[in-house]
């Protein structure tokens, strides 16, 4: 099938169109395709959930809070911003030992706070140097590779490049994305319950209102989804099927209506468009409108 198109539309005028590349995977093979699923994009931010399974690995006494947050692109709210803090608090680190860069002035509110709390945390508990965590040479990330890699299935180590906020980031096909994620729902990686239990238990921390992972969740309970930079969705069934997609402009806007449509979530089929007063003026729709 075709790429999804997705079209922003402004008083029954098609201002802009984007094309989403999406799979769907039932037990890691593909069983459906729109574009290309062999498209290789970078991971991004939706490898949280994938980045946060060293950490149950290591402790037993998580709350919800501190798995959710370490698997999240939070908008610094404050439920939010005290999840990060519980989680630094388990290490005994501190706003200063986080090597995401700063938000605002703050390196609390970097929505990738969340991951680092939980890397220097694995940090802690393996008795790792914390400085330097990010890095590709350092343990926690050669950990982190490894996993990536055996949740994706690939055959050799995922390309690698660095993401927003410091940390490495992993090139894989949409397809690997989609049955990394179908396998992390349905339980075949160790500590996957945990991760799931958390992000379906607190789908606000992992985003926040309105974004379209967060939405998602909340909309298929049980399900667990995950976005990234540069158009990205990943998304995990309980029954081991998975789904990535993948805006080829970058254009995250697309990404609800294209997972609505494919999904038949009606809440985020249509996005509507507001002017600077909160007058709808238009709306962004999957589907071709002319």
């Amino acid at each position: 099938m075709d790429p999804i198109t997705v079209a922003v539309e402004r008083g029954g005028v098609v201002e802009s169109r984007h094309r989403v590349h999406a799979v769907r995977t039932d037990g890691g093979k593909v069983t459906e395709a729109w574009g290309d699923p062999e498209l290789v994009t970078f991971m991004r931010s939706s490898a949280k959930p994938l980045q946060a399974l060293p950490l149950v690995r290591v402790y037993e006494s998580l709350l919800d809070e501190e798995v959710a947050i370490a698997s999240a692109s939070h908008d610094a709210l404050p439920e939010q911003l005290d999840a990060v803090k519980l989680l630094l608090a388990r290490s005994w680190s501190s706003e200063e030992d986080l090597e995401c860069g700063p938000v605002e002035g703050s390196r609390l509110r970097h929505n990738c706070s969340g991951k680092h709390a939980g890397m220097l945390a694995v940090c802690a508990a393996n008795g790792w140097p914390r400085e330097g965590y990010r890095l590709r040479e350092h343990p926690l990330q050669q950990q982190i590779a490894a996993v990536v890699a055996d949740s994706a299935g690939t055959k050799e180590p995922p390309p690698t490049a660095i993401d927003g906020c410091g940390v490495v980031t992993f090139a894989l096909s949409l397809t690997e994305m989609a049955r990394a994620f179908g396998r992390l729902a349905v339980g075949d990686l160790d500590g996957a319950e945990r991760v799931v239990a958390a992000m379906t238990a607190k789908p606000e921390l992992v985003e926040g209102p309105g974004r379209t992972a967060t939405e998602v969740m909340k909309e298929l309970p049980g399900v667990i989804a995950k976005g990234g930079a540069e158009g990205l969705l990943c998304v995990g069934f309980r029954d081991g099927v998975g789904f990535a997609l993948k805006a080829e402009d970058g254009a995250s806007r697309a990404l609800g209506p294209a997972v609505g449509s494919i999904l038949g979530i009606a809440a985020l089929a249509e996005v509507p468009v507001e002017n600077s007063r909160g007058e709808v003026v238009g709306r962004v729709v999957a589907g071709d409108s002319g």
